[in-house]
């Protein structure tokens, strides 16, 4: 019947055409400080963005070399979340690290 659709009453219809966009993505940016530890770092790269200990170790030099690095890039939503629970994290554990994100 190729790409028609016929309704109850014999009329031709086209055929739905649905877009599907990927969601944007975002980098969640970390920034370098003169107090976080690079321990906490590493630590936070490992259990909130998944990286492996070299990973999280690369990731960290980075930035405190450069002063800014990439944790991660995700969609919106994810990095919004992310960035709420490093931020949470490091308050509550006496440091200022900051992130934030950008459009990737």
């Amino acid at each position: 019947m190729g790409d028609k659709k016929e309704d109850l009453q014999g009329s031709v219809l086209a055929e739905d055409t649905v877009k599907t966009e990927e969601p944007p993505l975002f980098k969640v940016l970390l920034h370098n400080d003169d107090y976080t530890t690079m321990e906490f770092v590493v630590s936070i790269l490992e259990n909130i963005f998944q990286k492996t200990m070299q990973e999280a170790t690369r990731i960290m030099l980075h930035v405190h070399n450069d002063g800014i690095g990439i944790a991660g890039i995700y969609t919106k939503e994810i990095c919004e979340t992310k960035i709420a629970i490093v931020h949470g994290l490091a308050r509550k554990n006496d440091y200022p690290l900051r992130c934030s994100m950008e459009k990737a």
